[in-house]
């Protein structure tokens, strides 16, 4: 799985949570604190954050309750 698929993955889970309502580049940027020229290259593979495949890696070495955990943990810190 490449980087921009990742991508691609989260920012449509993100809309099916929202019950199916798209979001924008533009809106998802902004959420993420990067330019919309940046998060666009990212989906189309144009440019790949490194440490995205890294974090990945780590996460894929725990069980999904390890996972779960982690994320809400994440989630707390950064609101």
């Amino acid at each position: 799985m490449e980087i921009n698929d990742i991508f691609n993955l989260l920012h449509n889970a993100i809309e099916a949570k929202n019950f199916g309502k798209k979001i924008s580049q533009k809106e998802m940027s902004k959420k993420l604190g990067i330019s919309m020229r940046t998060y666009q290259d990212w989906r189309l593979g144009n440019s790949k954050p490194q440490a995205v495949m890294s974090v990945f890696k780590l996460l894929s070495e725990l069980d999904d309750d390890e996972i779960l955990r982690v994320v809400k943990r994440v989630k707390k810190e950064i609101g």
